[in-house]
């Protein structure tokens, strides 16, 4: 007879069954011996929900934000203006911390509340360097610092990786843009651009292995980006297997990584348009629809893990900021494997 070992080319897990777990994104597909009741188990695909956290202490849209669900960092959006405040998510309660040096609106985020970067975005009306900024701030847990400018200004990228390696790409100068800039810890680099330009647009993973997917090549007129794309490190591939993305717009959120991501929220400019409250997930080729947020919202701040996420904020309807935030947990269904 065959070993596990032999077939799944790693030996069985083992834990009791008294043990609290939470598994890990990924974890789907794992089996382990459950000491308490003498049974080999199985870890299938669950249900996720979404559930009521904390509220933010300033209503706002246009945020950025990232990180775990407890060390959470919302930052910058639009009140009645830009704004430069910034909190952070304990898992229960949010709390003010040091503002940004300048005020913004739509900018990447990547990192948590002891460690992030806050890049681009629109700095307003007043700002003296128009609507779109190369502006980057480093925020170390109390305080923000401003650090070197990505090459191309502009507002509505996505940023993914760590405040030491990361990608910001897409995002809007006086049209839709496909710009990619890598991020080493000292200075930005153009690398590989997208192959479809995309203004709000969301992504996921690290510097070397990301996606991206959703935004508006024109969203005045109803056409947005469809398929999702693949980063390997140096260029980009669209994924046309992935085109059943039911998100067809822009101001979404999105987490996790190349092969397990999760995209919620938005404003959809399929018919009817509106804002949306679907969340889809992504196994690394297909995207399959989940249950839906509470709240249909758009341009909201949040972060986490494709089974445990965050979203704070947004606009409902648009152009009205809430302070209302939804937790995200996907539940495993254990099976008991039969041995014959």
């Amino acid at each position: 007879m065959a070993k596990y070992k032999d077939i799944g080319g790693t030996t069985v897990g083992f834990r009791s069954g008294a043990e609290e777990y939470t598994y890990p994104s990924g974890f789907e597909g794992s089996i382990y011996y459950n000491s308490s009741n003498g049974q080999f188990e199985f870890v299938g695909p669950g249900g996720g929900a979404w559930s009521s956290g904390g509220n933010l202490n300033t209503a706002r849209y246009l945020t950025s934000g990232d990180g775990p669900l407890t060390t959470n960092l919302v930052f910058g959006g639009y009140t009645s203006d830009e704004t430069a405040v910034t909190e952070s998510y304990n898992g229960t309660s949010w709390t003010e911390t040091g503002d940004l040096n300048s005020a913004r609106r739509t900018c990447g985020a990547v990192g948590n509340s002891s460690a992030c970067l806050g890049v681009g975005g629109n700095p307003g009306d007043n700002s003296p360097t128009g609507y779109n900024t190369a502006n980057v701030e480093s925020f170390n847990g109390s305080s923000w610092t401003e650090i070197a400018n990505i090459n191309t200004a502009r507002q509505s990228g996505k940023a993914v990786g760590t405040t030491t390696a990361a990608i910001f790409y897409g995002g809007y100068t006086t049209g839709d843009v496909a710009n990619n800039e890598s991020w080493d810890g000292s200075s930005w680099t153009e690398i590989g651009d997208l192959n479809v330009s995309r203004a709000s647009c969301d992504g996921a993973g690290t510097s070397t292995a990301a996606i991206a997917m959703s935004g508006g090549p024109n969203a005045n007129i109803g056409t947005e980006a469809f398929d999702t794309e693949s980063w390997n490190g140096s260029s980009w591939t669209a994924l046309p297997a992935s085109s059943n993305i039911n998100i067809k717009g822009e101001g979404a959120h999105s987490c996790g990584t190349q092969t397990a991501a999760l995209l919620y929220g938005g404003y959809d400019y399929s018919p009817p348009a509106g804002n949306t409250a679907r969340t889809e997930s992504w196994n690394g080729s297909t995207w399959t629809e989940l249950a839906d947020l509470s709240t249909a919202r758009n341009t909201g701040g949040g972060g986490g893990t494709s089974s445990i996420a965050i979203l704070a904020g947004g606009s409902t309807p648009p152009g009205s900021g809430v302070n209302t935030t939804e937790e995200w947990s996907l539940d495993h269904t254990l099976k008991t494997v039969t041995i014959s």
